[in-house]
Parts: structure tokens; C-alpha cells; sequence
């Protein structure tokens, strides 16, 4: 494993980026990881509040003190536990392009960001804001409802589609889970029983299997008649998945689980974390 892993968790001190901070610090111990803490200050929205602080210096000093606080409640926690540092660290500027534009700076091998939860994340995935991080990162990224509280993943789920990228994919999961001993679901949702998608899944465990020897994998084919989201969150609900993992290249994947209308009907994504990967 490489000693020059770096994690970014941008921070706006909402409790949904407080709960990511969590998840980035104990990731951070498992993966020996470097830790950034980053917050983008955004001038413009803080005049319409605080008119009289025109410079925003009153802001920037009391954001300062937050954030090393943040940065030494990490290092007391997690510092003797594996992880290798914590960094703060602040811009000015469109919080989503600032993050990203740190992010490439660094070289972060994953960003560990907050949302407030599903309705955040249908309303902005496409948009502004954090969640629209998934859309546009180039690097790897966990997205941290409101909901999710830090505790060992007992299982990862990974939405397979039988893409070439499936064993990398598969081999960025497997690193995770031997840190917690977690289990391996891949999943892949038909919309119907046919005999070519048993032929492509029998394809693909035969492929997979002999490149990631990991006794806690399996593989899962399901056929679900309504939309592939639902028939996902159905599979996670009744599993007991911990964490979503998918490729970024599955964009109708994306298009399904935050469209408006389904949105309304799922609540198991609102309490689980979704890792989107990006690179190899």
C-alpha cells in the first residue's frame, strides 16, 4: 500500500460534514493516511450576513480557531492510531471548484464529503454544492449523509454492470474490507430473468475470481421489474449493506438513483454512505 495516501474532507461545520470528518479520520488510521481538512470561505455570502465586517477578518479568525480545534481533536484521537497527519487548510472562492481544484493540488487519493442526506444530494447531484462533487471529481469520493455515523462496514456492495473496470473497482473494495474484515457483495439488477444475463454473470465471476482471492466476496445476480434504483435499494435493505460502491462511468446508474421520482421512494441511501471511484 502506498505511504503517500491523502484524504481531503472539506468542512462547512454542519453536522453531516462533522459525521464525514469521522469517517475520513478512520479511514485515514486504517489507510495510514495523510488528512486535510478544508474549508472554502465564501466572501460574498458572508457580507449579505455580516455587513459591518467588511474585510470578513472577525470570520476568517473565528473560522481559523474551529478548524484547529477539528485539527486537534483529530490528532488526539487518530494520530496514535495509524494515521500519518492532519493538515488544515482554506480558500476563498465557489466552494465546489476551490475543493476540486485542491483537491487535484494534493494529489488526494479520496475525498470523504458530507451531504445532508438524499434530498441533498437529488437536488444537487447535478448542480452546486457538495453533492455535485460526484459529478464532476476526478478523484476517488465518499459521500457521507447526515444520517451515517461512523461503525465498522460489515458489508460493501458493489453495483456491478460487467465492465472491464469491474476487477479494478473490485480490487480498490477488497483493500477496504480486509481493514474490517467486511464482506463483498456484487451486485448486479435486472430489470428482467434472461438468459444472456446469466451468461454475462457467469462470465464475469469466471474472469473475476481468479484476479481477487478474497473469501468474503460473492456475487449476486437480481432481477427487479421496476426501476434499477429501487431494485438496489431493495438488495441493500435486505443484505444489510453498510456501504454503495460504483464506478463513475455508470452515469445512467447515477440518472436512476437521484431522479426526482424515485427519490420520494427511497430512504435506505438517506443513513448509507456511497463511494463513487473514479481512478485506478
Amino acid at each position: 500500500m502506498s505511504t503517500n495516501f491523502t484524504i481531503l474532507c472539506p468542512i462547512d461545520f454542519s453536522e453531516c460534514s462533522l459525521n464525514a470528518l469521522e469517517y475520513a479520520s478512520k479511514l485515514g488510521e486504517k489507510y495510514k493516511a495523510h488528512l486535510v481538512i478544508f474549508h472554502v470561505h465564501n466572501p460574498m455570502e458572508y457580507k449579505k450576513i455580516a455587513p459591518l465586517d467588511s474585510d470578513g477578518q472577525h470570520q476568517r479568525e473565528f473560522i481559523e480557531k474551529k478548524m484547529k480545534s477539528l485539527q486537534d481533536a483529530v490528532l488526539q484521537e487518530s494520530l496514535g492510531q495509524g494515521l500519518v497527519s492532519c493538515e488544515i487548510a482554506m480558500a476563498d472562492g465557489p466552494i465546489v471548484e476551490e475543493t476540486l481544484a485542491f483537491a487535484r493540488e494534493i494529489q488526494a487519493s479520496l475525498i470523504v464529503v458530507g451531504a445532508e442526506g438524499l434530498s441533498e444530494i437529488k437536488d444537487h447531484i447535478f448542480g452546486s454544492r457538495a453533492s455535485s462533487m460526484v459529478m464532476k471529481s476526478e478523484r476517488d469520493i465518499l459521500v457521507v449523509p447526515k444520517k451515517a455515523f461512523f461503525k465498522r462496514p460489515r458489508k460493501l456492495v458493489y453495483a456491478s454492470d460487467y465492465i472491464a473496470e469491474d476487477a479494478l473497482a473490485l480490487q480498490k473494495i477488497v483493500e477496504m474490507a480486509k481493514f474490517y474484515s467486511s464482506e463483498v457483495d456484487v451486485v448486479h439488477i435486472s430489470s428482467r430473468q434472461r438468459v444472456i444475463d446469466k451468461a454475462l454473470h457467469a462470465s464475469m465471476v469466471a474472469e473475476i475470481k481468479p484476479q481477487i482471492h478474497y473469501p468474503m466476496m460473492r456475487f449476486v445476480l437480481k432481477s427487479f421489474r421496476d426501476d434499477l434504483a429501487l431494485g438496489l435499494e431493495n438488495y441493500l435493505h435486505l443484505a444489510k449493506g453498510d456501504i454503495l460502491v460504483s464506478l463513475a462511468k455508470k452515469k445512467d446508474f447515477f440518472d436512476q438513483l437521484f431522479s426526482n421520482n424515485l427519490s420520494r421512494k427511497m430512504s435506505y441511501f438517506i443513513s448509507k454512505p456511497l463511494w463513487v471511484i473514479k481512478t485506478f
